[in-house]
């Protein structure tokens, strides 16, 4: 099929059992879950397992589950080392990359380690890897990855703030829940440039770790990955809801582009926005907040209005995460840690029936020609 809109736009580049982003008014479904349904009553290692192996766990598939993720969560001494010479300026996102690439060197993947094993030691110890890089360049300690945090969301919000924190904030159970949900919204979304990167990788039957690294490089791109961040710049750029409705009227006079509204796939909505947005407001009330999230809705509101546009995952993701006292260089990196379970699932399914990706262009460079000698040029 040709690409006549560009970017792959509409062109159907193979086949997945994974998930459906709503074509033919489908709705967004995990393999065959609604998304509703499972950010409704499941918790975010229900979904991951789903994604990996295929269907929802049993109490004690995700009891064995939930403990090999709670053993996976330490690092190799090495890794730390490496972690404590990356420089404090660097970029969460390259933290991440250069750990993951880091682990692949110590823990390669083998004949008797592969697949499945190395996708629960990333989806546990990514979380631990950034936040041990973060603590001991921004606060001067070495973390101590042994905590009571009984799922990653906990475990997540555990490291960054402190066992202190979450015991003694009477929101802690909002907050987990609330980063239950995102993790869930955020875990797989069919043929994106993260998971497309990670197929492509896989086809050339390389390793698990240089698909994930792949699948990140493509991620920390921000038309793909960095827009919730891009959205907190922007929400945070007002004092006001009139000052936000004057100020994005302005950027789009001028042509400027919002970030965290529309979407590649979805055009009427995004079935993900409505699901975060619900948790955003619960906080903000909670916190008695009267400024981002009013300013968050009126910047939606004048989208909608002036552009037809809807805002998407990233969007009211950015006020939520910032509720949840998250650093805004932080939110993409929260995404890997989702992520990593649905580029999992895709580098297996790629793997069980793989056949090398490499797809043509059309060529519109010069007609053949002779060649000139450099001194006739």
């Amino acid at each position: 099929m040709s690409d006549k809109k560009g970017g792959l736009a509409g062109v159907t580049a193979g086949t997945t059992a994974i998930c459906t982003v709503g074509k033919e008014g489908k709705g967004l479904h995990y393999r065959g879950y609604s998304i509703h349904d499972l950010c409704k009553n499941a918790q975010f290692e229900e979904v991951a397992y789903l994604l990996i192996e295929g269907e929802l766990p049993t109490t004690s598939q995700l009891s064995q589950f939930m403990q090999l993720l709670y053993q996976n969560r330490n690092l190799p001494a090495t890794l730390c080392a490496m972690l404590e010479i990356l420089p404090p300026t660097a970029h969460p996102m390259d933290v991440l990359r250069t750990a993951c690439s880091m682990l692949g060197s110590i823990e390669p993947e083998s004949e008797y380690y592969h697949g499945k094993a190395i996708a629960i030691r990333l989806l546990a110890s990514l979380p631990s890897a950034l936040l041990y890089w973060h603590h001991y360049h921004h606060h001067g300690i070495r973390l101590n990855f042994e905590t009571k945090a009984a799922n990653m969301a906990e475990y997540f919000l555990t490291l960054l703030h402190g066992e202190k924190f979450m015991a003694e904030n009477k929101f802690a159970k909002m907050m987990i829940d609330t980063m239950n949900t995102s993790l869930i919204l955020y875990a797989e979304h069919e043929f994106n440039a993260s998971t497309f990167a990670a197929r492509v990788c896989t086809a050339t039957r390389s390793d698990f770790y240089s698909a994930i690294c792949a699948a990140i490089g493509t991620l920390r791109g921000p038309l793909h990955g960095g827009a919730n961040e891009k959205a907190m710049f922007l929400i945070e750029q007002y004092r006001s809801k009139d000052d936000a409705i004057a100020g994005i009227q302005e950027k789009l006079t001028k042509k400027e582009l919002i970030m965290g509204f529309g979407h590649r796939v979805y055009s009427e909505s995004d079935p993900r926005s409505d699901i975060i947005k619900e948790k955003a407001k619960a906080l903000s009330d909670a916190l008695e907040d009267e400024l981002l999230y009013p300013v968050s809705e009126a910047i939606e509101k004048v989208m909608w209005d002036e552009k037809h546009l809807f805002p998407n995952l990233d969007f009211y993701s950015a006020s939520a995460y910032h509720f949840l006292g998250i650093p805004t260089e932080m939110f993409t990196p929260i995404f890997v840690f989702s992520r990593v379970a649905g580029w999992s699932a895709h580098i297996l399914e790629q793997r069980a029936n793989n056949k090398l990706i490499r797809p043509t262009a059309d060529y519109i460079g010069p007609a053949p020609r002779s060649y000139i000698s450099i001194k006739q040029r």
